[in-house]
């Protein structure tokens, strides 16, 4: 009988990873989780969590504007970069330190240093040792993407970066149109930068609603982000103490900073996947089946790293999912469906389901439901800010197809009507809720009429 050092070895500390070492090991297994850089993973050190409180930072602006209609008086505010660096900084050792606390509870091994497959049941460590696993869970996550032939590529950051600056810069260029792009956009407006988003295609947020994507960019451009479409940068060079960017329309711009937030690949580089037989594609994903089994029968894979749906929650799921099943005798897998999913843009974007075009591709005949209005809070700041509320309804079976929320709030809103819509609401469910009001989410049980109606 073959004897290995583990029952489970898993690659990479973050969010998925250190789930399933937790439950493998509350299980009963012997594992080893090995992190090359931080615990927590990109979610917790360099991604979500510190840009969402960055995004709380950025809207102080706006609360102190609004204040004035409710009568208060507020003093000139000032800003101090640095200090919110520091605090971010401090609240991420904490959350770091809990990582590392619960797994040290639940009895996980965590080696500190790379580790890269020699084969499907070896593992090389940086340290020189090799160490063998019955089951091997590759849990990597994935890196910012830059352009790598474009000329002074050295010269822009990334959001890696973007969380660590010495100071606040005035003028930024960000190229993208996802998710990272537009939540920094609009955190870097919000703390007075002079910002401008460039991005290739004709429309940011490629594969929301489109209704949510035109009513952002509205609301974007008058909270000062010069949003730049149909553009690339071509060129980056050096200009005094900041950067000279050149873009494809022949324009040239001086800014302090230029970032990309293009998109991430996996991060599986010079992971040792050819040697144990792993199976890839184009980009590097990890090919897995709907268990996070690879084409080797003792490897997984969960997470970004695999390039399905990249969230967080969607890879802590999967780690449970993979360590319930291998080591709990509950096997289950996980459900990509109806995921519920956040934009924390300024105003904040909540949405799960299909968009209009997807449900009128998908099912042809649909009914929409909408309503734009100015949120109470609203009416005595004098913001000039509307709210979009949206419903996609199956016309034939009434059921919910698509929640689309755009406001403040957004997030917490959505989150409730993902499981609404995970059980199966019709719309008649929503209308038969009585309204909580006064607030925002009320409108998603009010709406009765439709907006359009189409076979």
């Amino acid at each position: 009988m073959t004897s290995f050092d583990y029952d489970l070895f898993v690659i990479g500390a973050g969010s998925g990873g250190v789930r399933a070492a937790r439950i493998a090991s509350n299980h009963g297994a012997r594992v080893a989780v090995a992190e090359e850089y931080r615990v927590g993973g990109t979610c917790v050190i360099r991604g979500c969590v510190p840009k969402k409180l960055l995004a709380y930072a950025s809207r102080f602006h706006g609360e102190f504007e609004d204040a004035t209609g409710f009568g208060w008086t507020v003093g000139t505010p000032t800003f101090d970069w640095p200090m919110l660096i520091a605090n971010k900084d401090r609240e991420i050792d904490r959350l770091e330190a809990a990582y590392r606390a619960n797994l040290q509870r639940s009895k996980v091994e965590v080696i500190a240093g790379r580790a890269v497959l020699a084969d499907r049941h070896t593992v090389h460590l940086a340290d020189g040792r090799t160490a063998s696993a019955k089951t091997i869970l590759i849990a990597t996550g994935g890196a910012p993407n830059v352009d790598a032939k474009l000329q002074g590529r050295e010269l822009a950051i990334t959001s890696n970066e973007a969380f660590h600056l010495k100071t606040l810069p005035k003028r930024i260029l960000i190229a993208g149109g996802g998710y990272i792009a537009v939540e920094f956009a609009c955190i870097f407006a919000g703390l007075g930068v002079e910002t401008t988003l460039i991005y290739r295609g004709a429309k940011i947020l490629r594969g929301f609603d489109e209704d949510v994507r035109d009513d952002l960019t509205a609301a974007m451009g008058k909270r000062g982000v010069r949003i730049v479409t149909d553009r690339t940068i071509t060129a980056l060079a050096k200009s005094g103490d900041g950067v000279r960017a050149t873009l494809s329309d022949g324009t040239t711009h001086d800014l302090d900073q230029v970032m990309f937030a293009i998109g991430r690949s996996p991060n599986t580089a010079a992971l040792g996947l050819e040697a144990a037989g792993v199976k890839t594609t184009a980009n590097g994903a990890i090919v897995v089946d709907a268990n996070g089994r690879t084409n080797v029968d003792n490897i997984y894979a969960a997470g970004d790293v695999t390039d399905r749906v990249n969230l967080t929650p969607v890879a802590i799921r999967e780690g449970h999912a993979i360590a319930d099943t291998l080591f709990g005798g509950k096997p289950w897998a996980v459900n990509h469906d109806l995921i519920p999913t956040a934009v924390f843009s300024e105003p904040e974007i909540g949405t799960v389901g299909m968009t209009e075009a997807g449900a009128r591709a998908k099912h042809g005949a649909i009914d929409i439901y909408k309503a734009r209005f100015r949120p109470m809070k609203y009416t005595l700041s004098g913001r000039d800010e509307r709210m979009l509320m949206k419903l996609v309804v199956d016309t034939a079976s009434q059921r919910i197809l698509g929640c689309h929320v755009l406001g403040p709030d957004a997030a917490e809103i959505v989150q409730m009507a993902a499981i609404a819509m995970r059980m199966g609401a019709t719309k008649a469910d929503f209308d038969a809720t009585m309204a909580l009001h006064p607030s925002a989410a009320e409108e998603l049980v009010t709406m009765r009429d439709k907006w359009v109606a189409s076979a």
